[in-house]
């Protein structure tokens, strides 16, 4: 496939206009529904149960306040949930249930409040303007040495930025239900720079409104990434907590942003692909907020619709990569692997990612999936939605009981785990498959099929220094994985970017040009002998996850392929 080049105008002509600044002009109001959101629906338990949540919330707070301190904790944070315990100890002795209730109540207004103003950050047009011009003139700076490789040309003309970051898909229908309803973005996730990347080019060159985006806390402990993130519209996201009191503040925030037209991104995988696999199994909790919107919606008698939006992210290479895998094999493996520091939010690193993409030629990618509802179902530009056999429908009538829009919560389950379902097709659908990921790919059974007395662990450990793959050999396999990737294509499961269609030995270059530049040890490189070598099977096991999954692996007869080992 050609990946599309256009920068399209924005949507909406004002950024005052955005439902993102109309939804943090209105903040407080904002935080104290959800605060009534949240503890009205705790209390729909029973008495002793909530008395229970709340002191385990206070018992995982004070150790998580010990063992796991950041600069950006709340001074007094000890103290409060030291009262917090105290008055839950009074509380429990206190006989009448009436009392108790209350006492609940009171005691999960303060949490909850804690927890609300914690979350909803705020958003600042004069900020976001300035970040924008600020990253458009830093990735064209870049652009610029990086063509030129002469420091002199710093202020050369620009490079369009649109050649290496790219839209394609179905971004025109995205763009015509900006209007009609909330949007939500669901992107694979591979790497920290997502949420920057992803917003900068649905902005910038898609036209599309700012979107709610998740921030972890701990970019707050920076005092100038504090700064400009605080005031754009990322609400803040603290890995740390896990208690039940938090998590649902965290998933009432979402239900009645989205409620309030808000558009936002959600990383349905919850966090990076340590294995570098599209993900398979998605998270319930935030994506599910979004089948409640659109119930709640419908209950008060509204036409809106909610729309969610499958995207998948395009890399030759992640910055992360090295940390993430070893944090993979670490997870699978156990005592077999050790922790290795993520430095991925190191500004030096993060520049020498940038530099390679832009020095390298190499281009990010932002595909946009055909939209669904939220119960999985396509919609055309209208927002119409439609079943598998193209009859239209009402996903009103999804959520009413005997004719009327009610409550139940075990079937809003049910909804987000088709969406889910869906949206995971759509991954590995709309996915565009790239020159790295197939070479990566190719190596790797290669190297399995000459291997097969070994498990996974037992392939990585080999000494990398003892395999050549002789180039003849790899040209040979790529034709016979070039066949089986247009049948992929033509059967609409995947997408190929215009490279797989080249000659075997130009798309083999082209791979080992992008694929894993900057690490230090280099998954696939030519050596002098002009074969292919690897430095690393684990680098190389990751880029190869990209396509596991599609059953590539059964199509062709790896053995035939041999090694000099």
């Amino acid at each position: 496939m050609e990946e599309e080049n256009k920068i399209y105008p924005h949507v909406y002509e004002k950024m005052e206009d955005w439902p993102i600044n109309k939804l943090h002009r209105d903040r407080k109001a904002f935080v104290q529904e959800i605060i009534d959101f949240t503890v009205e629906r705790l209390l729909r338990k029973k008495t002793e149960d909530v008395t229970d949540m709340i002191g385990k919330t206070a018992y995982l707070e004070q150790i998580r306040i010990k063992e796991e301190p950041w600069k950006i904790d709340p001074p007094n944070e000890r103290s409060f949930w030291k009262k917090i315990q105290k008055r839950l100890v009074k509380t429990a002795l206190d006989q009448k249930p009436a009392q108790a209730k209350a006492a609940n109540k009171e005691l999960l207004t303060a949490i909850v409040s804690s927890y609300a103003e914690e979350i909803v950050a705020t958003f600042r047009i004069k900020t976001f303007q300035f970040a924008r011009k600020f990253l458009t003139w830093f990735f064209g700076r870049l652009l610029n040495t990086a063509a030129s490789r002469n420091i002199k040309r710093i202020f050369s003309r620009k490079h369009q930025l649109s050649e290496r970051m790219k839209i394609s898909g179905e971004i025109e229908k995205v763009r015509s239900l900006m209007k009609k309803g909330t949007v939500i973005i669901l992107p694979t996730h591979h790497s920290n720079l997502d949420s920057v990347l992803i917003g900068y080019i649905m902005d910038t060159f898609g036209g599309l409104p700012h979107f709610s985006f998740a921030a972890g806390l701990n970019l707050y402990n920076t005092g100038y990434t504090a700064y400009f993130i605080n005031r754009v519209g990322a609400y803040r996201l603290d890995r740390r907590k896990k208690n039940p009191v938090y998590l649902e503040t965290l998933k009432a925030m979402s239900n009645l942003a989205i409620q309030r037209g808000t558009n936002c991104i959600i990383f349905p995988g919850g966090t990076r692909s340590r294995s570098g696999h599209l993900e398979k199994k998605l998270k319930m909790g935030m994506m599910g907020t979004a089948v409640e919107a659109q119930r709640a919606l419908a209950a008060k008698g509204k036409e809106e619709k909610v729309f969610i939006v499958p995207v998948v992210v395009g890399y030759h290479f992640v910055l992360e990569a090295p940390f993430l895998i070893e944090s993979h094999l670490r997870q699978t493996g156990k005592e077999r692997y050790i922790n290795v520091k993520d430095g991925s939010y190191s500004f030096r690193k993060v520049l020498k990612f940038a530099w390679n993409y832009f020095s390298n030629g190499s281009e990010i990618l932002l595909t946009f999936g055909k939209p669904l509802d939220v119960l999985g179902n396509f919609v055309d530009a209208e927002g119409a939605s439609s079943d598998q056999y193209g009859n239209p429908i009402d996903i009103k009538d999804y959520f009413k009981k005997d004719g009327v829009v009610n409550k139940d919560l075990q079937r809003d389950r049910q909804y987000t785990q088709i969406l889910a379902d869906r949206v995971v097709e759509r991954f590995f659908a709309d996915n565009v498959v790239l020159s790295s990921h197939v070479i990566a790919f190719l190596m790797f059974n290669i190297l399995k099929a000459q291997n097969t007395h070994l498990d996974l662990y037992g392939l990585l450990r080999l000494p990398t220094e003892d395999f050549e793959f002789p180039m003849e050999m790899v040209v040979q396999a790529m034709e016979a994985l070039q066949t089986e990737l247009k049948v992929l294509e033509a059967a609409n499961k995947a997408k190929l970017s215009k490279e797989i269609h080249w000659d075997a030995k130009e798309l083999i270059e082209e791979g080992l040009q992008f694929l894993g530049v900057f690490h230090a040890q280099a998954p696939l490189k030519i050596n002098k002998a002009g074969n292919v070598i690897s430095e690393s099977f684990k680098l190389l096991y990751f880029y190869h996850n990209r396509l596991d999954h599609y059953d590539l692996d059964k199509k062709i007869n790896w053995s035939v392929y041999k090694i000099n080992a």
